[in-house]
C-alpha cells in the first residue's frame, strides 16, 4: 500500500510542475490553461497509476497508456479542428509517430536476436557452464552481478536480469536472504551496465538515436556505471556466506548455428554504428538490414536441416545412443519470424503509449513550461540528478522521451549525465526498472519491494558516488555543448 501511495505522490508531484503558469504555450492554440490540457493531465496520471498498480491488478502495462494516447490526441485534434488549424495537429502526431516508429523497430530487431539466441540455447549453455563449476555463494554472487554488468550493454538488462536470476534461483534454492541479495546486485549491476550502451537500455538507445551524442561518448560513462555498481556489491557482499551450495548437473547442447548467430548479432550492431557514425543514416536502417543477416541464415538453417540431421542420426545409431537419436526425431527448422512473434509486444506497445502521450502534452506546451522550470530556474546539474531520482518512481522511458522533447540547451556532460541518471536512478526501488519488475515476478517470496528497500540507502551511495565520479572525470565535457 505505502508503496502503491508513495509512487502515485511522486507522480502527482512531477506533473504539477507542468501546470505551474510559467508562461503559455507557443502555438496556434493555448491549451495549456484550458480545461483540455488539464483532463489530458488527469488522463495521463490516471494511465500511469495504473501502470505501476500493474503487480497488483495484473493488467498489462500496455494497456492503459494506448487508450490514454488516443484519448490525448483526440481532445488535441478536436480543439484544432474547432479553432481551425487541423494540420497543425497532424503534423506534430506523424513527427511523434515518426520517432517511436524508429526506435520500435530497433527495439524489436535487437529483441528478434535475444530471442534467437534463447532458441539456439546459448543463455541455457551460460547458465549450465556456471552451476557445474560449483562456485561459493560469494563468488556466485560477484559472478553473476559481474556478468550482468558485461552483457547488458550488448543485449539489454532485463533479458541480462531474467538469465542471471534464472542461475541464483536454480543453484540456491530455498535460500531467501542470498537470492534476495543476488537479485539486488543483478538488478544494479544491469542497469548500470546498460547506462554506458546505446544498446543497454531503451533510454541510452532514444539519445542516441536523437542524434545529442555518438556512439562513442556514451563509453565516457563506463567508469562512473562501474562505480555504481561495485560501491553497494562491496557492501551486500560483506553479508554473503562464504560457503557452497550442493552441486547441481545439467548439461546443455548448444543448438546448430548458435554461435553464428551471436555473431551475426555484433554484425548487425556494427551495420547500425557504421551508418550511424559513417553514412549519417538513422541506426535502425542497420538493424534492419540486420534482420535480412538473421533471415538469410534462418533460410540456410533450414535448408540444410535434412542433411545435418542424417549425419547425426547416423553418429548415434553407430554408437548406439537411442536416447540422442530420439531427440534428432523431435528437431523443428529455425523459424525467424516465430522469433519475431516473441519479442516483448506488452513493452513495445507500452513504450507507444508512453511516447505519444508525452509529446501529446509535450504539443499542448506543459513540457516546454517543466523545460522552463527545470533547466532555467533550476541549475542542470540538480535536475539531471533529480530526474534520475523521479525515475526510480516513474519510469525512465517517459523521463527521458520529456526531456529529449523539451530539448535544453545542454552540454555533452549534461546529456551524459541525464543518460547517467536516468538508467541508473530505477535501481532504488525495486520498481523502478524493467529488470526490478521482472525479477520479482521471476523470484516471487525471495525478492521483493521491502527486500530491496532494506538496501536503498547502500544504493543511494553509488548513485552519488556515479554522479560524483562522472563530474569528476569528465569534467571537460561539460564545455562542450551539442547544437539544437
Amino acid at each position: 500500500m505505502w508503496k502503491k501511495q508513495g509512487s502515485l505522490y511522486s507522480l502527482v508531484l512531477l506533473l504539477s510542475l507542468l501546470v505551474m503558469p510559467v508562461h503559455a504555450a507557443v502555438g496556434e492554440v493555448d491549451l495549456a490553461h484550458s480545461l483540455t490540457g488539464y483532463i489530458a493531465i488527469v488522463i495521463f496520471v490516471v494511465a500511469y497509476a495504473l501502470v505501476m498498480a500493474e503487480e497488483k491488478i495484473h493488467l498489462r502495462k500496455s494497456k492503459p497508456v494506448l487508450v490514454a494516447a488516443g484519448v490525448i490526441w483526440v481532445l488535441i485534434g478536436w480543439q484544432y479542428v474547432q479553432a481551425g488549424f487541423p494540420a497543425a495537429s497532424e503534423a506534430a502526431f506523424r513527427h511523434t509517430l515518426l520517432e517511436f516508429s524508429e526506435l520500435m523497430l530497433f527495439l524489436l530487431v535487437a529483441m528478434t536476436y535475444i530471442n534467437a539466441l534463447e532458441e539456439r540455447r546459448l543463455f541455457d549453455a551460460l547458465r549450465s557452464w556456471m552451476i557445474r563449476k560449483g562456485f561459493s555463494y560469494r563468488q556466485l554472487f560477484w559472478l553473476t552481478g559481474a556478468l550482468s554488468f558485461v552483457i547488458s550493454p550488448v543485449a539489454d538488462n532485463l533479458t541480462t536480469a531474467l538469465l542471471m536470476c534464472a542461475v541464483v534461483m536454480k543453484v540456491a534454492e530455498g535460500d531467501k536472504k542470498f537470492i534476495n541479495l543476488c537479485c539486488i546486485n543483478i538488478v544494479v549491476a544491469a542497469n548500470a551496465g546498460g547506462a554506458f550502451s546505446p544498446f543497454g537500455d531503451i533510454t541510452t538507445l532514444m539519445v542516441w538515436q536523437a542524434g545529442l551524442l555518438h556512439f562513442a561518448e556514451f563509453f565516457a560513462l563506463f567508469v562512473p556505471s562501474l562505480v555504481n555498481f561495485l560501491v553497494p556489491a562491496i557492501l551486500m557482499s560483506l553479508f554473503v556466506e562464504n560457503r557452497k551450495p550442493s552441486a547441481v548437473q545439467e548439461d546443455v547442447e548448444l543448438k546448430r548455428g548458435a554461435l553464428r548467430i551471436l555473431v551475426l548479432f555484433l554484425l548487425t550492431i556494427a551495420t547500425a554504428v557504421a551508418c550511424h557514425a559513417v553514412l549519417h543514416l538513422p541506426p535502425v536502417l542497420g538493424m534492419m538490414t540486420g534482420l535480412g543477416y538473421l533471415q538469410f541464415f534462418g533460410y540456410f538453417l533450414r535448408v540444410s536441416l535434412p542433411g545435418s540431421l542424417a549425419r547425426k542420426k547416423a553418429l548415434a545409431e553407430r554408437v548406439g545412443d537411442e536416447e540422442r537419436i530420439r531427440a534428432l526425431g523431435q528437431v523443428v527448422p529455425f523459424d525467424v519470424f516465430s522469433r519475431v512473434a516473441r519479442a516483448e509486444w506488452d513493452t513495445l506497445l507500452f513504450f507507444y503509449g508512453v511516447v505519444m502521450c508525452v509529446g501529446g502534452l509535450g504539443f499542448i506546451g506543459y513540457l516546454a513550461m517543466l523545460s522552463d522550470v527545470l533547466y532555467t530556474q533550476w541549475d542542470a546539474s540538480w535536475a539531471n540528478v533529480m530526474l534520475g531520482l523521479v525515475s526510480a518512481v516513474v519510469d525512465n522511458i517517459p523521463v527521458m522521451f520529456a526531456v529529449l522533447t523539451m530539448q535544453p540547451e545542454m552540454s555533452h556532460g549534461q546529456w551524459l549525465l541525464i543518460t547517467l541518471t536516468a538508467g541508473v536512478g530505477g535501481s532504488l526501488l525495486s520498481i523502478g526498472s524493467a529488470a526490478g519488475v521482472a525479477l520479482m515476478g521471476q523470484a516471487r517470496g525471495y525478492y521483493t519491494f521491502a527486500g530491496h528497500l532494506k538496501w536503498a540507502p547502500a544504493i543511494f551511495l553509488g548513485y552519488v558516488a556515479s554522479i560524483l565520479a562522472h563530474l569528476w572525470l569528465n569534467s571537460a565535457s561539460f564545455s562542450v555543448f551539442t547544437a539544437s
